[in-house]
């Protein structure tokens, strides 16, 4: 009988394998051309392994921005006592920069050439905005709806995307100077 820890690390590995498989597929042919047989031959498991993974293309096709996504909100939302939003946000980027792998570079590529999926994701940030403008505002003292929590939300939805989607530790020293100069100048 396998061990749970082996069971869970044959599951990341079968997972990743995906992941990797239909990035590189949607890199090269796209999305559209892309089916999950294809995924699944170049992954060597079954359709029907694909899909209990991923319900969809489009999941797979996003699940690691969601993930991303996900993360950056519990890290907001469960930040340490004192700790404010902008420094947890810092923390976590330096996180990410330091886990970037050669799937977050599939990743990118395949972002680049499917504005389809890139327009997706771009819908999914939408709702991480609003999260980290109802987060910023009660940091704040102000109302979630108010015209400055939003404003900082949409930097910093800005700033996370252009990081990441490179990802150096210099951009994220830029970043977080450019986000805190523009908050420092709120009245």
């Amino acid at each position: 009988m396998m061990s749970d820890g082996l069971r869970e690390r044959s599951k990341a590995r079968r997972r990743e394998a995906i992941l990797r498989s239909a990035y590189e597929l949607f890199a090269d042919r796209g999305f559209e051309a892309t089916t999950i047989a294809d995924i699944a031959a170049a992954a060597d498991v079954s359709p029907r392994t694909v899909t209990l993974y991923f319900p969809s293309k489009l999941e797979l096709a996003t699940s690691r921005f969601d993930e991303f996504a996900n993360g950056l909100g519990e890290v907001l939302r469960d930040r340490p006592q004192g700790q404010t939003t902008l420094d947890a946000l810092q923390h976590w980027l330096r996180d990410k920069v330091a886990e970037r792998s050669d799937v977050d570079a599939l990743y990118d590529r395949m972002l680049d050439l499917n504005p389809q999926i890139r327009a997706v994701t771009s819908a999914s940030l939408a709702e991480a905005i609003q999260e980290g403008a109802r987060i910023l505002a009660e940091e704040r003292g102000e109302a979630p709806d108010g015209f400055v929590p939003r404003m900082v939300a949409v930097a910093a939805a800005a700033v996370v995307s252009e990081v990441c989607h490179g990802m150096r530790e210099a951009d994220i020293d830029t970043a977080m100077a450019f986000l805190r100069a523009g908050i420092d100048a709120i009245p």
